[in-house]
């Protein structure tokens, strides 16, 4: 099947009723626009009829009975049929790990409640990915790895009972909540500003990581010391096929919630994300290396990324060479979290072939965030996104940063990452350099923000082919674009309360046509940086008489009034 036949949202909306979905998208997510890439079908899991209910097999829905083995009675009976549907009741079922298995579909039935089991002993070290990178953790709560038609399903909620598991800031916690903290146990850190649920954990923390790898353990022995610290993503779906995540409520993960990784066919639809905003690393969903993927609406409140798109990290991720491609996004609501969309900054096998479309993020850091660092590689590229609203965004609603630092943009912004113009050198271009291209967005809507946009690319590899148009952005400050190259600014209106609508540092090719900012600014465009070529400004609000360029750049920058 060919996409471009059909328009985005009543394609993805033909697609899922064809499954049987019955999906109901807002009114405002029927704009129609032919799909700019070729993308397959994307079948649902083949589920044969047949229904076991984890009851039949010892299983005690009381909060209390430890269901771990009911479970697992309950698939293996079913996969020694062939597979099937595992019911859960109405209760709240306490349980340690969950594997899922080839033609299994776990559904939770309404006001049925999963709740993990805290005891980190049940988890034992396996080997498995994380922040793109292989490696050993603790056993995800709900996993399956290399199986195929896996479904999970229903109106009820799965809990990791993540609080058991997290490290926690002090600066993240109410006064009450850090009394509360250091009244369960655990330990501090060094300089009483971080709690550790436990000494194993602080090892694993302060002993040397990369982000949250480990970068010195070698021996099961060295992670053993550090168990703690290896704390699982709550959904791990591994090298899986046809997959399908519906309606179901995922929350209070130990770390990322849902994490698809090189998985084919993934269907996530009607689901929602749960986690305190305090919440370390607990990203919404982290889709890697996956191909052929459907999110569509879904519901995103968490302490980090929300939507979110990898592929490896460094040498590792160049060498699996598996992109994210082919990934649908659409109608979907990030409430919270450091950003909305994401792609990056794990992105070193590429991603390509990208739509995202009619979405809200409301209370994020940043709205569309797309991140990486020197050192990674890969090309993010053929990104399409439109009709996107926000609000309340804490830093920008549009971000390409190629700096990356391994933080929040509110965390960055905060100790001193005010993304100044620089005049950085460049340095040698090879497989290492990231690359973010041919990227158009349209129909961007945003009041209250920080900053209206930031390109920040290198100085050896621009951002570059990126097509902003039709946007609106009220901000406190303007639009900061810096070493990208042919961009282009269509009909985009840029209200900041104070400061340049638009500022650019060595950008080549830029075009704004309409461009549009409050009469009267005293100065609406600023100019810096030595490299600055071939920039044309078509304003009725920005003249020659408030414009300020630097010295090497006034040849560069044409300012002319639209005809």
């Amino acid at each position: 099947m060919n996409f471009k036949d059909v328009t985005i949202c009543a394609g993805v909306v033909a697609i899922l009723t064809g499954w049987g979905c019955s999906p109901q998208p807002s009114d405002a997510a029927r704009t129609s626009a032919a799909l700019p890439f070729d993308m397959p079908e994307v079948p649902r899991p083949e589920i044969p009829d047949r229904t076991v209910s984890v009851v039949d097999f010892g299983g005690v829905g009381d909060g209390h009975t430890l269901n771990t083995a009911a479970f697992a009675a309950a698939i293996d009976s079913l996969c020694a049929q062939g597979g099937g549907r595992v019911t859960v009741p109405a209760g709240v079922w306490y349980t340690g790990p969950i594997v899922l298995r080839d033609n299994i579909e776990l559904h939770l039935d309404r006001n049925a409640l999963i709740i993990f089991d805290d005891d980190p002993s049940h988890y034992p070290l396996v080997e498995t990915t994380f922040e793109g990178l292989n490696t050993l953790r603790c056993q995800s709560p709900l996993s399956a790895r290399g199986a195929k038609n896996v479904a999970i399903t229903g109106q009820g909620v799965i809990d990791g009972n993540g609080d058991a598991w997290r490290a926690v800031k002090r600066d993240k916690l109410t006064d009450r909540e850090w009394k509360a903290k250091l009244a369960s146990g655990g330990v501090l850190s060094d300089d009483g500003k971080t709690w550790y649920p436990s000494e194993s954990y602080k090892f694993g923390a302060t002993s040397g990581a990369d982000q949250n790898v480990s970068t010195w353990a070698t021996t099961r022995e060295d992670f053993e010391r550090m168990r703690d610290f290896l704390r699982p993503v709550m959904v791990s779906l591994h090298h899986c096929e046809n997959v399908l995540l519906e309606g179901v409520t995922f929350q209070n993960s130990p770390c990322w919630n849902i994490h698809p990784a090189m998985c084919t066919n993934l269907t996530v639809h009607g689901i929602t994300v749960r986690c305190p905003d305090y919440a370390q690393n607990s990203d919404g969903i982290d889709i890697e290396s996956c191909r052929n993927v459907i999110v569509s609406d879904s519901r995103f409140d968490v302490g980090d990324d929300g939507i979110c798109i990898k592929s490896g990290k460094d040498k590792a991720g160049r060498d699996r060479g598996i992109p994210c491609e082919n990934i649908l996004v659409d109608n979907c609501i990030v409430f919270h979290g450091h950003g909305g969309f994401v792609v990056g900054s794990e992105m070193s096998g590429g991603v390509r072939n990208v739509l995202v479309s009619d979405c809200t993020f409301s209370g994020t850091d940043v709205g569309l965030r797309f991140k990486s660092t020197r050192g990674r590689g890969g090309v993010v590229e053929n990104i399409w996104i439109e009709n996107i609203t926000m609000n309340n965004i804490l830093q920008e609603p549009l971000l390409f940063d190629l700096f990356y630092g391994g933080k929040s943009a509110s965390e960055a912004f905060a100790e001193g990452g005010s993304g100044e113009a620089t005049d950085l050198e460049p340095k040698p271009v090879d497989e290492t350099t990231p690359a973010f291209r041919n990227i158009h967005i349209k129909d961007v809507r945003c009041r209250g923000a920080r900053r209206a946009m930031y390109f920040n690319g290198l100085p050896e590899m621009n951002v570059e082919h990126v097509t902003v148009e039709n946007t609106s952005i009220c901000a406190a400050t303007g639009a900061r674009i810096n070493e990208s190259s042919d961009v282009i600014l269509r009909n985009v209106q840029i209200i900041p309360e104070s400061g340049p609508a638009l500022l650019l540092n060595n950008v080549k090719g830029l075009r704004a046509e309409d461009f549009a900012c409050p009469a009267g600014m005293a100065c609406a465009l600023e100019v810096t940086g030595s490299r600055n070529r071939d920039v044309e400004i078509l304003s009725t609000q920005i003249t020659a008489e408030n414009a300020r360029l630097s010295e090497r750049s006034v040849r560069e920058v044409k300012i002319n009034q639209p005809k």
